[in-house]
């Protein structure tokens, strides 16, 4: 999941931070001064960033040396060393607070991700994330969800169809909206996965009914803001036809319950736009002649 477009953001973000150069290492640090330092999970959790760190601290000088001391995805206790580098002083200090920066953001919402996938264990349902991220940094934090045992939702607004109320209103009616789903797949346009919004077990059976009309097939029906009661209803109506997912007022208190209503997935807007980051610190020390 690592790609260019990642990397350029990193180089983004390190232009905003570093500027025309770090002027207080510059102007107080020894240009000869080598450090070795470690970064410090201060908390357990899911590790993740690792990789985007390696590549920070490459952007700002090839000479420092990285060396993971755990990798992308692993679970990692409070005081645990998880990163190493050696290198000029100046260096480690202008590339400290990015991969900080990125290390944090990532391994918390790998963390939330960790814990509400195990909140389903033995239910069978997947826990998926959103399109509630922060902007530029999507594809980070999809990444970090993965990492911590998640299952990644689309990833924008291209690889999938999701109709929606607004679609809806807009198209007229659902089986109107869905025929130009057809129409718009029979014109050329990639074939990407459909999913239909339906807010009452009405518009679910309209939804299913308007598919088989217009000759659509749809990839699953999300239940928006259904209780578990209505949820396990849903899947009885539906009777494995067609995957279901649960989503609207989820969070770690109730997403069990609907794992236990025997929806295949439960999407939380949590895993991304309101984690906790996960408390990380860079120790280090000057490294003494020989």
């Amino acid at each position: 999941m690592w790609t260019d477009a990642m990397k350029r953001a990193v180089e983004w973000a390190l232009e905003e931070d570093l500027g025309s150069g770090d002027c207080t290492s510059l102007s107080s640090v020894p240009e000869e001064m080598v450090h070795e330092g470690f970064i410090l999970a201060k908390e357990d959790g899911v590790l993740a960033g690792v990789e985007v760190a390696r590549h920070v601290f490459g952007l700002v000088d090839a000479t420092v040396s990285f060396e993971a001391l755990r990798s992308d995805g692993a679970l990692v206790t409070y005081g645990e060393a998880v990163i190493k580098v050696k290198g000029p002083a100046r260096s480690i200090l202008s590339a400290e607070r990015l991969a900080l920066n990125f290390m944090q953001r990532m391994s918390g919402v790998a963390t939330m991700a960790h814990r509400a996938q195990a909140l389903l264990e033995g239910t069978g349902a997947r826990v998926l994330d959103t399109r509630k991220t922060t902007p530029g940094l999507r594809a980070f934090e999809k990444w970090a969800v993965a990492l911590g045992g998640g299952t990644n939702h689309r990833m924008g607004l291209y690889d999938m169809v999701l109709i929606k109320d607004n679609h809806v209103d807009y198209a007229g009616s659902m089986t109107e909206a869905l025929r130009g789903v057809h129409r718009y797949f029979e014109a050329g346009a990639e074939r990407v996965p459909v999913v239909v919004e339906v807010r009452s077990m009405e518009e679910l059976r309209e939804a299913r009914q308007a598919a088989a009309e217009v000759g659509l097939g749809l990839t699953r029906l999300l239940l928006d803001n259904f209780t578990p009661d209505q949820a396990r209803e849903a899947v009885a109506e539906v009777a494995g036809a067609l995957p279901l997912e649960a989503s609207g007022g989820i969070d770690l208190t109730n997403l069990r319950a609907y794992g236990e209503a025997g929806v295949n997935f439960v999407s939380m807007g949590a895993l991304t736009h309101s984690v906790k980051s996960l408390d990380l610190s860079l120790k280090s020390q000057p490294v003494l002649p020989a």
